[in-house]
């Protein structure tokens, strides 16, 4: 069975951190684009940051730059969000998809969620209070 497992959400003070995990199952780990998404209530999911599974590229949404970092194990099949210095407006749900996107296109619409057509993981919820 293919699928993605999130895990690692939780309540957290301002300024706390936590780390995300994504696994996946069932999938051959190559020319992947592997993505966090939230979705906050009454919002638009948005793309947080992703990463290939080469490593070689990463991107950010620019509210999250300087405080979360994206990395892999491709070993594990498992991508993971750091989440440093939290602040109330990133309490969301937080989904992992992954997507083949061609490279020319990765940088222009990884933040998409209409590009993620099938591999997506169950949300995991992360709380952050004031």
């Amino acid at each position: 069975e293919v699928q993605l497992q999130a895990s690692g959400g939780g309540m957290v003070q301002a300024g706390g951190s936590l780390r995300l995990s994504c696994t996946a199952s069932g999938i051959t780990w190559d020319q992947y684009t592997l993505t966090w998404f939230r979705q906050a209530p009454g919002k638009e999911r948005e793309g947080v940051a992703c990463i290939t599974t080469t490593g070689e590229t990463k991107y950010y949404a620019d509210s999250v730059k300087g405080r979360f970092t994206i990395s892999s194990d491709n070993a594990k099949k498992t991508v993971y969000l750091q989440m440093n210095s939290l602040k109330s407006e990133d309490t969301a749900v937080y989904y992992c998809a992954a997507e083949r996107i061609p490279t020319p296109f990765i940088q222009s619409t990884w933040n998409s969620p209409q590009v993620y057509t099938n591999l997506w993981g169950q949300g995991t919820l992360v709380t952050v209070s004031s």
